[in-house]
C-alpha cells in the first residue's frame, strides 16, 4: 500500500512540513513555519554565544506549517498519511521535570532561557565541555573514544551541567535533558513522561556518549564525579536506543486533532537533520553528504569491517545505525559556513544600520537593495581574481571549531592583509577558508582510514552560489554532485516516515524511490591543484599559530 510520508524538518529559524509520494518520490507540497520568539531574538544573547529557543517556538510553528499544507490540497489529503517522521538540530537539549514537560512550559520558568531548549550553537558551556574532556582522558576507559576524544560545549552534557550551574530554580526542577529530536515525536505519541520515554539513536551516540559496550552510558559516578549536580541524570535515561526507521508509537488524539492528521499514524524516532538529510542524499560509503548553510554537518557511512577497531579522532562520533540501519555512521562539521560570510556582509553594511541617516526612507531603500545583493556581487567579483593573487591567508573559526578537534575558544584570524586588499580579495580570502576547513576534515577522515572519495552537497549555499561550489570543488580536489531536492532534511525524515509506515521494508528500498537525484555536478580543475595545496598549507600554519599549536 502506497501513501503520503510527512517528513518535518525543524531548522535553526524554522520548521519545513514536506509531504511525499511514497509511490514515486514526487514532492506534493511544502510548508515553512518560522518560530516567532526566535525571529524577535529573544532569550538569546550573542555576545555571550547564549541561544535559546521557546519551546512553544516550537509547537506553534509545527501546527502552523502542517495545516498550512491542508489549505493548498485537496480534501481528505491529510487522511493518506502513513507515517511522520522528524529531524531537528542538535545537540540541542531541554530541561524536563519529573513528568516529562518541559520546563519553559510551566508558567514559573515561561520566560528563563536556562528552562529552554539550548540551541546547537549555543557555546555558553566551554568549560564544561574542557571538565568533560579532561574526565574521560584521565578515567580507566576513556568514554569519549567513538566520539572523537573531545567533548564540545555544542553537546548534551555540557549544556545540561552548564544549566544546573547557571540555575538553582532550574536546577531543582529538573528531572533530565532531552534532545529536541526525542522530545518531538515523545510530544506527539504522549510518551514525554519518563516512564514512556524512549531515544533515538542518533543523538544518543553521537552527543550524549551511549554506546554498546559500556551498557549505555558512563557510570553515573563518572559524571558526579564531574560535579555532584549531574549525580543521577545518568540513571534515568533509557539504556535502550532506537535507530530511525523504527516507531515510537501512534499519534495521539490531541495531536491528531491539532494537526488533521489520522490517529495513530505511526511516528518514527527523530535523528538530527544531516543525518536525515544524507539519507535523502543516497549517502553510502565514500561519499561523504556536506550539509552547507550557516554552519556545515558533513555525514558519511561506513561498512562495520572497514571502520573494525577505529576509533576516529577529532570528528563528532561513529555510531552504529545513526544515519543507515546496519552502518556506522561518522558525523563532522564546521561551527560557521554561511554565517561567515553573513558577519562580513553585516560589517560592511555597518554604516547604513548604525548611522544617522539609517532610519530614513532612502537610507532603507538602499540597504535593502545592497543587502540582497551584496553578496552577489562579492562572489563575482572575487571569482575574476587568480588563486594565491591576494597574499590573505584566513581561518574559518569565527565561531570556534567544531571538526577536526573541537575547540570554542578559538577565533578566526586573517594574515597578509596591505592597503591593496579590498573587499573582494578579504571575502575571497573567507571563501577559502571555509574550504580550507572542510578540506581538514576530509583529510582527517582519509587519515585514519575512512574513503572520502566525492562529495554530496544539499542546503542552501550549495544551489546559491557557482563561486563557492567551484573553489570547494578545487581546493577538496574531488567531485561535488548537488542534489535537486530543495529540502533534503525533510526528505530524508520522509523516507524514514515511508518506512515506519510500512510502505518500505527498509530505508534502503524507500531510497530507491525516493532519494533526491542529482541536479548539478562540479569537477575539480586540475590546474588550481598545487597552488590550492600551497594554500592549505598556510591555512594549517596561521591555525596552528593561533591555536598555541594544537591544531594539527
Amino acid at each position: 500500500m502506497t501513501g503520503l510520508a510527512l517528513g518535518l524538518d525543524f531548522g535553526t529559524d524554522s520548521v519545513r512540513a514536506l509531504l511525499v509520494d511514497t509511490e514515486d518520490g514526487r514532492e506534493i507540497a511544502t510548508a515553512v513555519a518560522e518560530y516567532p520568539r526566535w525571529k524577535q531574538g529573544l532569550y538569546c544573547v550573542s555576545a555571550k554565544d547564549q541561544f535559546r529557543q521557546h519551546p512553544l517556538d516550537y509547537i506553534e510553528s509545527l501546527e502552523h506549517a502542517v495545516n498550512e499544507l491542508w489549505e493548498t490540497l485537496p480534501a481528505e489529503t491529510a487522511k493518506r498519511v502513513i507515517g511522520i517522521s522528524f529531524d531537528t538540530t542538535g545537540s540541542t537539549p531541554v530541561a524536563v521535570d519529573k513528568n516529562g514537560c518541559a520546563l519553559a512550559l510551566k508558567e514559573e520558568f515561561a520566560e528563563d532561557p536556562n528552562a529552554m531548549f539550548v540551541l546547537w550553537k549555543d557555546h555558553t558551556a566551554v568549560a564544561e565541555a574542557a571538565e568533560i574532556t579532561r574526565a574521560a582522558s584521565d578515567a580507566t576507559t576513556n568514554y569519549l573514544k567513538y566520539e572523537g576524544g573531545i567533548y564540545s560545549s555544542e553537546w548534551y552534557w555540557a549544556k545540561a551541567l552548564h544549566v544546573l550551574r547557571a540555575s538553582r530554580a532550574v536546577a531543582a526542577e529538573t528531572y533530565m535533558f532531552v534532545e529536541h529530536c526525542d522530545w518531538m515525536p515523545a510530544l506527539l505519541t504522549d510518551t514525554t513522561h519518563p516512564d514512556q520515554f524512549r531515544m533515538g539513536r542518533c543523538a544518543a551516540g553521537h552527543k550524549v556518549m551511549w554506546h554498546e559496550s559500556w551498557g549505555g552510558y558512563p557510570p553515573d559516578s563518572f559524571f558526579s564525579a564531574i560535579d555532584t549536580r549531574l549525580a543521577g541524570f545518568r540513571t534515568r535515561l533509557p539504556n535502550d536506543t532506537f535507530t530511525s526507521d523504527k516507531a515510537v508509537g501512534g499519534l495521539s488524539p490531541e495531536w491528531s486533532q491539532r494537526l488533521g492528521l489520522p490517529e495513530g499514524t505511526p511516528v518514527g524516532f527523530g535523528a538530527f537533520d544531516c543525518h536525515m538529510g544524507a539519507v535523502a542524499a543516497n549517502v553510502r560509503p565514500g561519499v561523504l553528504t556536506k550539509v552547507m548553510g550557516t554552519s556545515t554537518c558533513d555525514i558519511t557511512v561506513a561498512h562495520y569491517e572497514d571502520v573494525a577497531d577505529t576509533c576516529v579522532k577529532g570528528i563528532c562520533g561513529q555510531v552504529d545505525g545513526s544515519v543507515l540501519p546496519g552502518m556506522i555512521g561518522l558525523e563532522a562539521g564546521q561551527s560557521a559556513f554561511g554565517d561567515l560570510y553573513a558577519w562580513f556582509k553585516n560589517v560592511l553594511l555597518w554604516p547604513l544600520n548604525n548611522a544617522t541617516y539609517a532610519g530614513t526612507a532612502d537610507a532603507s531603500r538602499t540597504l535593502e537593495a545592497l543587502s540582497d545583493n551584496l553578496i552577489a556581487e562579492l562572489s563575482n567579483a572575487a571569482s575574476n581574481r587568480t588563486p594565491g593573487e591576494s597574499g590573505l591567508t584566513a581561518l574559518d573559526w569565527i565561531n570556534g571549531r567544531r571538526t577536526p578537534d573541537a575547540d570554542q575558544t578559538v577565533a578566526m584570524a586573517i594574515t597578509g592583509i596591505k592597503m591593496g586588499s579590498d573587499a573582494p580579495a578579504l571575502f575571497r580570502s573567507m571563501v577559502e577558508a571555509t574550504a580550507f576547513g572542510a578540506r581538514a576534515i576530509i583529510e582527517r577522515f582519509r587519515e585514519e582510514g575512512i574513503a572520502v572519495d566525492s562529495v554530496v552537497a544539499i542546503g542552501g549555499i550549495s544551489k546559491k552560489s557557482d563561486f563557492v561550489m567551484q573553489l570547494c570543488a578545487d581546493i577538496w580536489n574531488c567531485k561535488i554532485d548537488v542534489l535537486e531536492s530543495d529540502q533534503s532534511c525533510a526528505l530524508g525524515a520522509a523516507i524514514f516516515a515511508a518506512t515506519v509506515g510500512n510502505v518500505f521494508a527498509t530505508v534502503a528500498d524507500a531510497q530507491k524511490v525516493m532519494a533526491s537525484p542529482v541536479w548539478k555536478s562540479y569537477q575539480p580543475n586540475p590546474e588550481n591543484k598545487a597552488v590550492y595545496d600551497d594554500l592549505y598549507a598556510r591555512y594549517l600554519a596561521l591555525g596552528q599559530y593561533v591555536d598555541g599549536g594544537h591544531s594539527e
